[in-house]
């Protein structure tokens, strides 16, 4: 019992096996050494469960207190030496930590993930894997790597901080021993780090681990579909595959009679009057529907035939009420009969997979009539969506119905010979035989969209070709045309299962292709249109929002563009899944990269990226805030200047740009050591002599920035006028009025003196000189002159046009107009209308002369000397007859030039160029 005790419990063993020591080595120690040094491998070894060695506890020196092997006697001498010197103390061995119970916890279920991708890793050794099974593998995976993710990311934050814990206690001394505190509480922070660190590393390895297997379960599943999608039986043109179905057909006719048998002795079973009623009511209602769809939806699709031209609002409105009221009944019926025939048990088991068959083909085929009936509309063209000929539309119609009645035989007859577990080759005959049959009606179809328009020529000339009647492109056709060819030949040469997929493909794709469109159309219509139209939804968000209808017009292209590329990646996915793309991979992935994938030792996610852009766009929206209070609350209420106050906003907008840059970088996990090193090789490169780019550079940064110019701005740069075209980092384009492009250096702007002409808005001056007589009333000729510019659509009534009275000339008073235009763009087109409208205000008020002869004055000057050789011949004749002939010779002259005074005519033309010189 007590060697049972003994054995039970360490510690008691241990304080026995000390005792028993203590006891057998009492009497051979000297006498009055009662602190003698006990065997070392009792001190080195204190007892389990005991942290520390007692205190009284000395570490013996080598080869001290070591009793001989196998005796238990001291050592020579017959007594224990006493150490030389001071004996070492004791180290305290380092401290056990505890895992924490929520680290316990994760590490269950670090463990449970590891037994089910371990299991999951077992199945998928087998080689008899379906696809069905793989998809089970794969589904059960997204949980797991759900919380592998979760695990990940919860522990980053408690390793970082136990990290900081422990760089708080600083490197370890080498040559200086720490106190047992120290010692204690950086053996703890570590073993901490080192647990959360090994944690992590388990976490992210068996995340790994599910990537690995989700990559082996694609490959399985793509190489699986490959398998069987291109794999060769024997072509329709071989005389042994119709041997062969030949001698299967009689065993596969007695299955088929089997099967009757089968329906009729379930009939006898279970025809009882309940289970009849039921599926009498279910056939009923499934007439009643399909009976309603054809005849009474198309007066519930409210088309009015008599309508000539109806919005594209109404149109789409009418083509969806025609796919609805077209499909819902048909599926609705045939479900309902689908229902009865299993609820009943009037059909075996084995044949309800060809009932399925038969009532979806309806159900199909009503579905491509109302897809076909909405979007082309063959009997109401008024309403029809899509831009189609008459012609073209019900050409298409029929084809699509016919191709869809084709698929749906076809899939029935598959359905039975898989009831019936037909013969291999009949099953391949079949699907070859549905799948020509399919090429033909395809191919009569386009030969017939072939434009037969049968035109005379009306003169001898060259060839013109005749207009299109189907309006079915040239692409479309191509691709139909190639169809055809691919599938035939697929079919006939043995790989009938891929004609097959081709065919249901072609199908899907066009359905989708349709719906498409019909979406698309529908978003532009009803989300672009009702916010860009004036409707009461646009009127009301103005009101509500303060919103201009620019940005209502902005937000409803956003809105429209997003929804474009969201319809068309839905279309895209379902266009794939056939081809063994499965969402779930889809879903994967695109996660993967919003929540981060590797480049190398580069981790790039698109959620830190964009969450980093949202907090600078949030810092720069904040910035502005407190920029406009300071502009227009705080700074106007102190005593400082303009200039200063204006300096102040500046700088607080830079900095608080710079701020909301700063923690966009910290959240990206850009350190600013990162940025220094960029820095760096900057100022390097700039050394080396790339001060004008890098000035160009930071000089375009700025345009970019401020916008003291804009593209679409008028400016004026030296001689060099012109409309701003495109701004860059490095040079500016300016387009002359000439059409000739002037590259500006981002420097020179910066640097130098720019006229932008539309900097705080595009309102623009116009002045126009005008002259009227001096006779006539100038407060009569001013208002005149503003009533023109008054008049004027392009000129703005606030600030009104104003008439500057400039001069009182000799035969003139000068006025200047001056007029404010809404764009400065306008200046020479309203320059001249006020030009054209002031001459005939003016001119019927009689405030100008009309032009004509007299209304010009023309001044001769040189003939001085020839008026003085003629009066001294005049005075040879005698001084009075001199006299009269000269007063003669000046009457005229003055008699001339008193009209000239009184009526003299102001030109459009300068006074200074209605002057000729006789010398000139």
């Amino acid at each position: 019992m007590s060697r049972s005790l003994l054995t039970r419990s360490p510690r008691l063993a241990a304080l026995a096996a000390a005792a028993l020591s203590a006891i057998l080595l009492t009497p051979l120690g000297a006498a009055g050494q009662p602190n003698a040094a006990p065997p070392a491998a009792e001190q080195g070894k204190p007892p389990a469960g005991e942290g520390k060695p007692a205190a009284s506890e000395g570490k013996p020196a080598a080869g001290e207190g070591k009793p001989a092997a196998g005796e238990g006697k001291p050592a020579a001498g017959g007594q224990a030496k006493p150490a030389e010197g001071k004996p070492a103390e004791a180290k305290p061995a380092p401290p056990k930590v505890e895992m924490s119970e929520a680290l316990k916890a994760v590490r269950a279920k670090l463990d449970a993930a590891k037994a089910d991708l371990a299991q999951r890793e077992k199945e998928l050794g087998r080689q008899d894997l379906t696809p069905i099974d793989l998809s089970r593998i794969r589904d059960g995976i997204s949980p797991v790597a759900d919380q592998l993710r979760t695990i990940v990311s919860r522990t980053e934050e408690p390793l970082e901080a136990a990290r900081e814990r422990l760089t708080q206690l600083g490197p370890k001394p080498k040559d200086v021993e720490e106190s047992p505190e120290v010692i204690q509480e950086r053996a703890e922070r570590e073993a901490h780090v080192t647990r959360i660190d090994e944690t992590q590393r388990l976490a992210k390895s068996l995340l790994v681990q599910t990537d690995q297997i989700i990559d082996r379960i694609s490959n399985r599943r793509r190489a699986s579909f490959t398998r069987g999608l291109f794999e060769r039986s024997q072509g329709l043109l071989t005389p042994t595959l119709w041997t062969k179905v030949a001698a299967d057909m009689p065993r596969d006719l007695k299955a088929l009679q089997s099967a009757l048998s089968d329906i009729l002795l379930l009939y006898g079973r279970n025809g009882g009057i309940g289970n009849l009623l039921l599926l009498g009511l279910a056939f009923g209602v499934s007439v009643a529907l399909y009976f309603g769809r054809r005849n009474i939806a198309p007066r519930f699709g409210r088309r009015d035939a008599a309508k000539v031209d109806p919005t594209r609002r109404q149109k789409l409105l009418g083509a969806w009420r025609v796919i609805l009221l077209g499909t819902v009944p048909a599926v609705v019926g045939s479900y309902a009969v689908y229902y009865a025939l299993d609820a009943t048990d009037l059909l075996p088991s084995r044949l309800l997979p060809v009932a399925g068959a038969i009532l979806g083909g309806l159900a199909f085929i009503a579905f491509v009539e109302a897809l076909c009936d909405a979007l082309l509309s063959p009997d109401k063209p008024a309403w029809r969506p899509a831009p189609v000929s008459d012609a073209g539309a019900a050409r298409v119609t029929r084809l699509a119905v016919g191709i869809a009645t084709v698929i749906t035989v076809v899939k029935s007859i598959e359905a039975l010979n898989s009831g019936i577990s037909a013969a291999l080759p009949i099953s391949i005959g079949t699907r070859g035989i549905g799948a020509i049959a399919t090429v033909l009606i395809l191919a009569i179809g386009l030969h017939r969209f072939a434009d037969r328009e049968e035109e005379e020529e009306a003169c001898l000339g060259p060839y013109v070709p005749t207009q299109t009647t189907t309006g079915i492109g040239g692409p479309a056709r191509l691709i139909g045309w190639a169809a055809v060819g691919l599938i035939g030949v697929a079919a006939v040469i043995g790989y009938v299962a891929f004609a097959a997929f081709l065919i249901d493909q072609l199908v899907w794709t066009a359905s989708l292709l349709v719906l498409l469109y019909l979406l698309i159309q529908s978003a532009d219509t009803f989300v672009g249109g009702t916010l860009c139209d004036d409707t009461r939804f646009a009127t009301a968000l103005q009101a509500n929002t303060g919103l201009r209808k620019r940005s209502l017009n902005q937000i409803a292209v956003l809105s429209t563009g997003a929804a474009r590329v969201v319809l068309i990646l839905l279309v895209a996915l379902l266009v794939l899944a056939p081809w063994g793309l499965d969402s779930t991979d889809i879903f994967f992935s695109v996660r993967s990269a919003f929540f981060g994938f590797k480049v190398g030792d580069v981790t790039i996610s698109l959620s830190t990226i964009a969450l980093g852009i949202g907090i600078l766009i949030l810092g720069v929206v904040i910035t502005r805030a407190v920029q406009r209070w300071l502009e227009n609350t705080y700074l106007p209420a102190t005593d400082l200047d303009a200039g200063l106050r204006n300096s102040i906003s500046t700088v607080s907008g830079y900095f608080g740009f710079l701020l909301a840059l700063a923690l966009a970088f910290s959240y990206l996990g850009l350190s600013l050591e990162k940025l220094t090193i960029v820095a760096g090789a900057l100022s390097v490169g700039i050394g080396f002599g790339l001060q004008s780019i890098v000035n160009n550079f930071v000089s375009g940064l700025l345009l970019l920035w401020e916008r003291p110019i804009r593209v679409g701005d008028q400016v004026l740069i030296g001689d060099s006028e012109g409309i701003v075209k495109r701004i860059s980092v490095r040079s500016t384009e300016i387009q002359t009025f000439d059409r000739s492009a002037v590259i500006v250096p981002n420097s020179n702007l910066i640097s130098g003196v720019v006229k932008n002409r539309v900097r705080g808005d595009r309102t623009g001056r116009v002045t126009i000189s005008v002259g009227v007589l001096r006779n006539q009333d100038p407060v009569r000729a001013a208002e005149l002159i503003a009533g023109c510019a008054t008049a004027h659509p392009d000129v703005l009534k606030e600030p009104a046009p104003r008439v500057v009275f400039r001069k009182i000339g000799d035969t003139y008073l000068d006025f200047e107009l001056i007029a404010m235009i809404v764009d400065v763009g306008l200046g020479l087109k309203v320059q001249t209308d006020l030009n054209f409208a002031v001459f005939k205000t003016l001119s019927d008020a009689g405030l100008i002369p009309p032009m004509g002869p007299g209304s010009s004055v023309v001044t001769v000057q040189g003939l001085d000397g020839m008026q003085n050789a003629l009066g001294k011949i005049a005075g040879r004749f005698g001084r009075d007859g001199g006299e009269g002939r000269r007063e003669g010779r000046e009457a005229p002259a003055e008699a001339a030039a008193a009209p000239g005074e009184a009526e003299p005519v102001r030109s459009t033309i300068p006074r200074d160029l209605n002057r000729r010189s006789a010398g000139s």
